[in-house]
């Protein structure tokens, strides 16, 4: 399996070309602010063709790019329902205005052909499964994406694509509109804490790291798994 990533634009949002090898379809996850370039990059460079744009939730850091990718190779957008409005109203989504430095440099909008995201659903897209979980708490329609290991025949451990659920350390805000503390701790103990410790996560922001990890280090993770409920009120948080 080929997973190609890069941090992208002013919120450094990682945007991933998901295939099963070099010069085969590929499915692009999250192609945020700036994201543009470096997707047609890593095209050229591992020789891909994109099917589709599955998206872990509408915040625009992680959609500002979608319609220039979708248009540019006549792809679906793939969101959850609940999110679907904020790829037309960014400001809405995050309570504040963007900024105008950063509005001139954002597409806002819909490309040609959005479809909806189920929970538990799986998504079979450019010879992958990918395994649907709705994971509100930093959006209502937050998602995240699953694929198991031996992907292909090959022996490779199980991937967590989290977006802006699981970080290395810390978890996603939930201050913004939309967000909720209740609903991302349950997120975490329902989507996360069942997984493998192998499981490689590959998140919406900074390095990716293990389940194992984050289990015997992540503070909100920790707090959940010993049924705390509440998690730490003082760790840092991330996103946008």
């Amino acid at each position: 399996m080929l997973i190609a990533g890069f941090p992208a634009g002013a919120w450094g949002t990682n945007c991933y070309l998901v295939a099963p090898a070099a010069g085969e379809e590929c499915v692009i996850i999250d192609p945020g602010h700036q994201a543009t370039q470096g997707v047609e990059d890593a095209i050229k460079k591992h020789r891909l063709k994109p099917v589709a744009v599955i998206l872990t939730h509408g915040h625009i850091d992680h959609v500002a790019s979608v319609v220039p990718v979708c248009g540019a190779h006549d792809v679906p957008a793939w969101i959850h329902p609940a999110d679907r409005y904020m790829m037309s109203d960014p400001e809405k989504a995050l309570g504040v205005p963007i900024g105008m430095p950063l509005m001139g440099e954002l597409t806002v909008g819909e490309p040609d052909d959005v479809r909806v995201l189920t929970d538990g659903s799986e998504l079979a897209l450019a010879g992958l499964e990918f395994a649907v979980a709705h994971a509100p708490g930093h959006t209502k329609g937050s998602v995240t994406f699953g694929l198991p290991g031996a992907v292909g025949g090959a022996d490779v451990p199980p991937v967590l694509f989290s977006g802006d659920l699981l970080f290395a350390g810390s978890v996603g805000r939930t201050d913004l509109p939309g967000g909720d503390h209740a609903e991302m701790l349950d997120s975490l103990g329902r989507v996360c804490l069942p997984l493998d410790d192998s499981t490689v996560v590959l998140s919406g922001h900074g390095p990716q790291t293990t389940i194992g990890r984050e289990r015997a280090t992540n503070p909100y993770l920790r707090d959940v798994a010993a049924g705390f409920g509440s998690g730490p009120t003082a760790a840092p948080r991330r996103g946008m």
